[in-house]
Parts: structure tokens; C-alpha cells; sequence
């Protein structure tokens, strides 16, 4: 049959009529298919038509090859996109699951069997029968664990890819019904839980919703909010009442031909700069071309998620890419005929590489006769080259032992000539040992006459270094004996010069401290002085306003010009101006000098 998720529906529906197993269905079973598939799809209904179409062939049952042609000219390609699709494979549910589904020990309802029968035909391989490869079981399963809000535990679901090895990694819908119904991956979750998984992985891969919830939208007459179920696919958004899709309230219609935009609005876009107003937070925009949606988010975080969303389906509508899952199915389908291919181009090179393994050994084998052959032939050789040799170590044998007398012979003889050349050498011997003797004795009297020599040059060299020697320790231990006295002095002079320098300023501190007290002496002395100069001052007054009464009776002496005059200690005027500013000159001088030391 073909690849279309119709096809993989029809497949189980047909399958479930052949009740023996021989892969044919009877016409008056096909009939029945057909009408319900017509009804279901909305598709004009001809009984006549298969009878017409089998009226050649009346051996009995239809085989699904013979029965393929009629589905594609008279059912499928008759098919538009206005029938529901949950309704069509419903129908082909309750075909297949009547004869199919084994309802003991399972811990999910009808419902959420058939849910997982949906997931199956959309995972499923596109070849018949329908199998799933562990690796859509894993990318299954992992979905269902995290939409329960569990934790995946790769090694439990390695341990399971053992046990399947014997199922060529594999299994088919019932399996994978009886799998999740048992809840061998679902341990400590609950029947609930588990159907609510269910029932979100279904609606994110068959039903293609993307990010679902609950939000608050404003309305468009009333401006009121109201809490809503909102859907995101990827063309569209709708909203319900509640979140058991019972009661549709809207749809946003998304479209690709326009640009997502912030500040620009296009015929749908997503706006996420909406400040909070009307006491809600986290708005965000959704503006068409007819209509414009306010929503509020629960959080920061759900109303990123959505924008994103949005934007998300916005670029696949443009791009005209299918959904995420579609998108992510197709190419773990490719990567998977890709190492299908490479493994068929290994194990096909591994045939190659038996093949010439193959002729190799049949190469060896014969190379191997070949060497026995060839060893055969050389051991008869060397058992030829044995007995020659054998028979030559005979004759050499009879030739040794005449060898042998006649060398005895001439040892002996040699043995008489070397015993008096023996002699001769040890003459010889003893007169060069006697000569060698001699001019060692020679050599010894020679050497011990210059060492004597060099031994009296070095008693000399040692008595004049001796001599300068101590010449220079005198020296030094004179300049030692300088450098002390002349030390003991410089020290002892140091001393009195740090002794003189205490002494100079302690005197320094005592004029200073004497300083200290001779102005503060004066500081009072002048204080006095002020408050004379004031009393002073007061009594003119007083009489100059006496004076003024009887001017014509008494004149007094004026006391000089009107600007203050200088007090000293001998009195008003003592000095004069000239005389007054030599002495501050003298006195700041004398303040001025450094202390002399003692």
C-alpha cells in the first residue's frame, strides 16, 4: 500500500477483515469498508462500482493489492480536506480494535487506545505491516514521561532494547498498546496522569497544537477579560471556554505571506511591548486584519512561550516548512534510510570482502599443496644428500686416521726440535732479563740524582717564601695594630662629639621651653597693658567732657597726634617709632636664630 496516514488507517481496517490471516478480504466485507470510508470522508457512494471494478476476477476474496487500485481511482482520489479525520480513523479503530485489542490488565480507557493507535500510525514505518522502530518508541516514550512530568531513565528503556532484539527492534500497534497500558514505563504514576499524557502528546503530534493554556483575553464589545483555553497550531489560534474544547469561542487565523513585526503591524503579528494596564500584567498584542486580541499571561515566562510560538508558526507559514514534529519525524526517517543505506553498502562491501577472502584461501590452499608437494620433494632430496653425506664421512673417516699416524709422527719430532729450541730461548732469555736488570739500576740512579736536585731547588723556594712571608704578617699585624688605635680613638671621639650634641639639645630644649614661658609672659604683659590703655582711654574721655563744660576756665596739654600710640614697659611714648622698630627688628633676628650647641 501507499505512505499516507489514510492508507496506514485503511491498512489495520482491512487487515482487522481478514479474520484466517491469508491476506484477503471478501468482496461483500469490501463493500461495507468502502461505504463506511465514502460516509466517513464525504465522498458520493457507488455500490455498483466495485463489482464493476472486480467483474473479471471471480475467484472469491480481494487481496489488498487487488483492492488498491479501486481505494486510490474511486475513494482517495475523490478526497478534499472537509471531512475530520479523528472521525475517520475512529472508524477505522473500532474495525481493527473489536478483533484486536486485548482489554485485560490494561490501565488505560478505549480512548486513550485509540490516542496511542493515532501516535502509531503517524511513528510507524511507511512499509506493511505497520511496525515501529525503537527509535520512535524512545522519541514516544520520552514525550509521554515528560508531558507526566516524570524523569527518563535511559537505562531502563536499554534494558528493554535487549529484550527486543529478538523482535528486530520492533513492535507493532498492539505491542505498543500493551506497553503503555501496562504501565511498564509509567511506574508510580497514576491512571489520571497517565491519561492526560496521553492525551497531550496526542494533541501536540496528531492534532498539531503546539503550546496550549489558559490566558485572559480581553473582549471586543464589552472590554471585559475572560479567562479562555487557548490552542496555538500553525495556522491558527483557538480559544474555548474551557479547556475540554466543548464550547469554541474564536479563532485567530496566522499567515505566513506577511512579516512578524514589533512596531510594525502586518495582517498578524505579535506585539510584546504592551505596558500593564487595567490592573493586568504580562499583555502582549495580536493584531489582524480585522481584529486585534489583547491577552495577558500568567507569568513572564508563559508570555515569552507564547510570543515565541506565535512567531515560530508565523516563520514555518512563511518558509512553508510542516510542523516541528512533522519536520523532526521526516528527518529522523531520512537519517535512518541514510544508515539503513550505509549499512547495506557495509555489509555489501563485507560480502565483497568475503568473496575475495574466499578466493584468498583458495589461493593459500593451493599454495599450501604446492609447499607440501614441494617439501615432499625436498625431504627426498635431503634423505639423497644424508646418504652422501654419509658415505663421504666414511672416507674421511679412513683418511683422519692416516692423518692421524703421520701427525703423530711429526708431533714427536716437533716435540724433540721444540725442547731444544726451548733451551736456546731460555739462555736468551735469562741474558736479556740480566740486561733489562742493568738499565733499571741505571735509570734509578739517574732519576733518584734529579730528584735530589729538584728537591734541594724547592727546599730554597719555600725558605724565601717563608721569609716574605713573614714579612708581610709583620706588616699587617703592624698596620692591625695602627687600625685599633687609630679605631679606640675615632670611637672615643664619636662619643664625646654624640655626648656634646645630647648636651646641645638639652640646652636647645631648656631655651626653648624658657622662650615658651617669655612669651606667654609677654602675652599677659600685653593683655595688662591693653586693659591700662582702655582704662586710659575711658578717663580722657571723661575728661575731655569735663574739659568741655568749662573750656574757658582750664586748657589741657593735648596728648599728641590721634593715632594709637605704642605702649612699651617704660610706659606710653618711652620710644619712638624709629627706636621701636630696631628692636622688633633685633628681637624677630634673635628669634629667628638657631640655638648654639653646648
Amino acid at each position: 500500500m501507499g505512505t499516507t496516514p489514510l492508507l496506514k488507517a485503511i491498512w489495520h481496517a482491512f487487515t482487522a477483515l481478514d479474520v484466517d490471516k491469508s491476506g484477503k478480504v471478501s468482496k461483500s466485507q469490501l463493500k461495507v469498508l468502502s461505504h463506511n470510508l465514502c460516509t466517513v470522508m464525504k465522498i458520493p457512494h457507488d455500490p455498483v462500482a466495485l463489482e464493476e471494478h472486480f467483474k473479471d476476477d471471480d475467484e472469491g476474496p480481494v487481496s489488498n493489492q487487488g483492492y488498491m487500485p479501486y481505494l486510490n481511482r474511486f475513494i482517495l482520489d475523490k478526497v478534499q480536506d472537509n471531512f475530520d479525520r479523528i472521525d475517520f480513523n475512529r472508524m477505522c479503530w473500532t474495525l481493527c480494535a473489536r478483533k484486536n485489542l486485548n482489554r485485560n490488565h490494561l490501565l488505560i480507557s478505549d480512548d486513550d487506545a485509540f490516542k496511542i493507535w493515532c501516535i502509531f500510525n503517524f511513528l510507524s514505518e511507511d512499509r506493511y505491516p505497520l511496525v515501529m522502530v525503537s527509535e520512535e518508541i524512545e522519541y514516544f516514550l520520552r514525550k509521554l514521561t515528560e508531558a507526566m512530568g516524570g524523569s527518563w531513565i535511559e537505562e531502563k528503556f536499554e534494558e528493554y532494547k535487549l529484550q527486543l532484539s529478538s523482535k528486530h527492534q520492533c513492535l507493532n500497534v498492539w505491542e505498543l498498546i500493551e506497553l503503555v497500558g501496562m504501565g511498564h514505563f509509567s511506574k508510580g504514576m497514576d491512571r489520571q496522569t497517565l491519561s492526560m499524557g496521553i492525551n497531550e502528546v496526542f494533541q501536540e503530534l496528531i492534532l498539531d497544537v503546539l503550546k496550549q493554556g489558559y490566558m485572559m483575553k480581553k473582549g471586543h464589545k464589552r472590554k471585559n477579560w475572560t479567562e479562555r483555553w487557548f490552542l496555538l497550531k500553525p495556522n491558527l489560534i483557538s480559544y474555548y471556554v474551557s479547556e475540554d474544547l466543548t464550547e469554541k469561542k474564536g479563532d485567530i487565523l496566522l499567515d505566513g505571506n506577511y512579516r512578524f513585526s514589533v512596531m510594525i503591524y502586518s495582517k498578524c503579528c505579535v506585539s510584546f511591548s504592551l505596558p500593564d494596564k487595567e490592573g493586568k500584567k504580562c499583555l502582549f498584542y495580536v493584531k489582524c486584519s480585522d481584529k486585534s486580541f489583547e491577552v495577558s499571561a500568567s507569568d513572564k515566562k508563559k508570555k515569552q512561550e507564547w510570543i515565541q510560538g506565535i512567531q515560530t508558526c508565523i516563520t514555518l507559514l512563511k518558509v512553508g516548512h510542516p510542523a516541528p514534529h512533522h519536520e523532526a519525524r521526516q528527518k529522523r526517517r531520512e537519517l535512518r534510510q541514510k544508515q539503513q543505506a550505509e549499512q547495506e553498502e557495509l555489509e555489501l562491501r563485507m560480502k565483497e570482502l568475503q568473496t575475495a577472502n574466499e578466493n584468498k584461501q583458495s589461493e593459500l590452499e593451493a599454495m599450501r599443496k604446492k609447499l607440501e608437494e614441494a617439501a615432499a620433494n625436498a625431504a627426498e632430496e635431503e634423505r639423497r644428500r644424508l646418504q652422501t653425506q654419509s658415505e663421504l664421512q666414511d672416507l674421511y673417516r679412513v683418511e683422519m686416521e692416516k692423518e692421524k699416524m703421520v701427525r703423530q709422527q711429526m708431533e714427536e719430532q716437533v716435540a724433540q726440535k721444540s725442547s731444544e729450541l726451548e733451551q736456546y730461548l731460555q739462555r736468551v732469555k735469562e741474558l736479556e732479563n740480566m740486561y733489562h736488570r742493568l738499565e733499571e739500576a741505571l735509570e734509578e740512579e739517574r732519576q733518584a740524582r734529579q730528584d735530589e736536585e729538584t728537591v734541594r731547588k724547592l727546599q730554597a723556594t719555600l725558605l724565601e717564601e717563608e721569609v716574605s712571608k713573614r714579612a708581610e704578617l709583620e706588616q699587617i699585624h703592624l698596620y692591625q695594630q695602627q687600625t685599633i688605635s687609630q679605631t679606640q680613638a675615632e670611637k672615643q671621639e664619636l662619643e664625646r662629639e654624640r655626648l656634646a650634641k645630647e648636651s646641645a639639645l638639652q640646652s636647645a630644649m631648656q631655651q626653648l621651653q624658657q622662650l615658651e614661658a617669655d612669651r606667654w609672659g609677654a602675652l599677659e604683659q600685653y593683655e595688662e597693658v591693653m586693659k591700662k590703655l582702655a582704662d586710659a582711654a575711658n578717663n580722657t574721655k571723661s575728661w575731655k567732657d569735663k574739659v568741655a563744660h568749662h573750656e574757658g576756665l582750664i586748657r589741657l596739654i593735648q596728648p599728641g597726634p590721634k593715632y594709637p600710640q605704642k605702649i612699651t614697659n617704660w610706659g606710653p611714648a618711652a620710644f619712638t617709632e624709629t627706636e621701636l622698630s630696631l628692636r622688633e627688628k633685633d628681637w624677630q633676628e634673635k628669634k629667628n636664630r638657631p640655638p648654639t650647641p653646648q
